[in-house]
């Protein structure tokens, strides 16, 4: 997850992905700033993550554990039933996957036909390998989602958006 002062956004993800954590999903969680003057760094703490501030995709993909990473922007939350579907679908498939958008948390009509959704905005799930083999020529996270057609879950996700809002 990347972040710049974004300190009540990560809290409220990591506060979802602790249920993950609980179920064995989640065994690692890296933020990586970009300058952030907030608490985020402290946040990041509370909750054991890896809170990088100097940092290349590469090192941080090579330094992760587990053979799957779980791309989120600070704000998303996925929605009940996430952890059993990820579980399932990391178990028997090898295709990255996304998030279905939430039903109540819908851009305005004209936001959604004149701007293109972000990269990250449904999360995306994808083996690390994947992400390795990219990782050389990315500079952000959402470099990673970028020409994927991923599974789409039936699980909703609430974007980061909907946080701000």
């Amino acid at each position: 997850m990347e972040c710049h002062d974004q300190e009540s956004q990560l809290a409220q993800t990591l506060s979802v992905l602790v249920a993950g954590a609980v179920e064995g999903l989640v065994s690692d969680v890296a933020v990586l700033d970009h300058g952030s003057t907030d608490a985020s760094a402290r946040v990041a703490d509370a909750a054991g993550c890896r809170f990088h501030t100097g940092w290349s995709i590469e090192e941080v993909l090579r330094a992760t554990r587990g053979e799957w990473l779980f791309l989120i922007e600070p704000g998303a939350r996925p929605l009940m039933g996430w952890i059993d579907e990820v579980a399932e679908h990391i178990a028997l498939n090898r295709q990255s996957a996304r998030f279905s958008p939430s039903r109540h948390h819908r851009r305005p009509l004209l936001a959604r036909l004149t701007g293109a959704a972000k990269p990250l905005e449904q999360g995306l799930i994808l083996a690390k390998s994947e992400a390795l083999a990219q990782a050389r020529t990315a500079q952000r996270l959402s470099d990673l989602a970028r020409g994927r057609k991923p599974f789409r879950l039936t699980s909703e996700m609430v974007p980061a958006w909907a946080a701000r809002s």
